[in-house]
């Protein structure tokens, strides 16, 4: 290795540990619920997965995982030569059905709780242990008959056992969950393992459900990789004409189901991506596809009427030298470059995105109104801008500003020249003002 290849391996690290310092700082302490399929277990790289799983651990996020097992299943069913039943993407459970379930589902628990026993590979702590739980923390029940169609064994989720749950948890354990669930009566019931996670992320109101997918993420209509869609908007793609694969429809029902029901943050990640979970967790972009349900789910385009409540917002802000100010007759011809937030009938945050020449754009007046500050609201509005502008082909973002330059720093714009701007908007530049540039570029 050369030296100026050393230096370089030297600034990627530094420049890595900087960004995901943050997201460390902000993920410690939560709550997370994460479930792979059996699949997972069966790959050489499930070393690499249990490895980062202890690394996110030792971090100090409360770590729920929840396995699927159903390769395993089929596995045994053709070693016994026993009929594979499917109904509507629903195995029908009966007794041989069920004893490969328990068998599965037994062995792969074992097999996970060893690989996690082992604790972080060549660490400087290779004697610091991970405590893993498990039980009969899923109360299930039989699904019944349907359409005339008796699933016998096959269950779903009646309840989840929220506090024995978060006893594990306070405790310093992690917490592993079977897609299997019991009856008060001592029943045992074959569960979808997306359920159980879907479910356990509810009843804990954990701050995010991570999903590892075994297919390809989503594109757009662009053959674009989708990286970000609010609960609408995942909504509208579920009710869509669009074709999508049985995966994937359930992909999209859980996250929803888990977004409307007080889970913030859904995270659908590639499971065949190295390292793609801590890719998503720690860093600025992430790696897979955001569902969430935060306050900027109800972000839309500006119209007419709203013109009052934007001024109202940044009025105050116009005062104070923070924004440039601009006039009832200005901010109406401009209203379709704006983006607002509102609440119970008030427009509480807002932000203008203004295309410029050469895959440029403006973020402007960014403004949340003072009851509403310090959630977050800012940077989740800054997220959907940019998402805003990624689908409209833009490159390139800036922005002029006076008194938040190190706000924007902090998520990943970087000071520049003056010459850097577009010629156009180079030639408006407010010399009086004397407005800091900062530029970000997005892929």
């Amino acid at each position: 290795m050369t030296r100026n290849t050393k230096n370089h391996t030297e600034q990627d690290f530094v420049a890595s540990i900087r960004q995901a310092a943050p997201y460390v700082q902000a993920h410690h302490g939560s709550t997370v619920v994460l479930m792979f399929g059996g699949e997972a277990v069966e790959d050489e790289s499930f070393d690499c997965l249990v490895n980062d799983i202890a690394l996110i651990q030792t971090l100090g996020i409360r770590l729920v995982l929840v396995h699927g097992a159903r390769p395993q299943i089929e596995q045994r069913l053709k070693q016994r030569k026993a009929a594979i039943h499917y109904i509507n993407a629903l195995r029908v459970t009966d007794d041989d059905a069920l004893a490969a379930v328990r068998d599965a589902n037994g062995s792969l628990r074992v097999e996970i709780e060893a690989r996690l026993s082992m604790g972080l590979v060549n660490a400087p702590t290779p004697g610091a242990r991970i405590g893993v739980a498990s039980g009969n923390f899923v109360i299930a029940r039989p699904l019944g008959i349907h359409n005339g169609v008796d699933y016998c064994h096959t269950g779903e989720v009646r309840r989840i056992d929220a506090d024995g749950i978060h006893q594990q948890l306070d405790a310093g354990r992690m917490v592993l969950l079977s897609s299997i669930g019991y009856s008060p009566t001592g029943e045992v019931f074959n569960l979808s393992a997306e359920e159980v996670a879907t479910a356990t992320a509810i009843a804990l109101h954990a701050d995010k459900l991570v999903i590892l997918v075994e297919g390809k993420s989503l594109r757009n209509t662009r053959r674009q990789l989708i990286r970000q869609l609010s609960l609408l908007e995942a909504e509208q793609l579920l009710q869509s004409r669009r074709k999508l694969n049985s995966e994937w429809i359930r992909h999209l029902g859980h996250a929803i189901d888990s977004c409307r029901r007080g889970v913030n943050r859904t995270h659908l990640i590639e499971r065949s991506t190295d390292g793609g979970l801590l890719l998503e967790l720690f860093t600025r972009d992430g790696i897979g596809m955001l569902i969430s349900a935060e306050s900027y789910e109800g972000l839309r385009p500006a119209s007419i009427d709203d013109v009052g409540g934007i001024l109202r917002l940044i009025e105050p802000l116009e005062e104070q030298g923070v924004l440039v100010k601009r006039s009832r007759e200005r901010l109406e011809m401009e209203i379709n470059h704006f983006l607002v937030v509102r609440r119970d009938g008030m427009i509480v945050a807002c932000a203008a995105l203004y295309p410029c020449e050469g895959g440029a754009a403006e973020i402007a007046c960014l403004a949340v109104h003072p009851e509403y500050r310090k959630q977050g609201r800012a940077s989740s509005l800054l997220t959907a801008v940019e998402s805003k502008a990624r689908q409209a082909g833009i490159r390139q973002l800036f922005v002029l500003t006076t008194q938040t330059s190190h706000w924007f720093r902090e998520r990943g714009f970087h000071s520049a020249e003056l010459a850097s701007l577009p010629v156009k908007r180079r030639s408006l530049y407010n010399y009086q003002r004397k407005s800091r540039v900062l530029i970000k570029a997005i892929e």
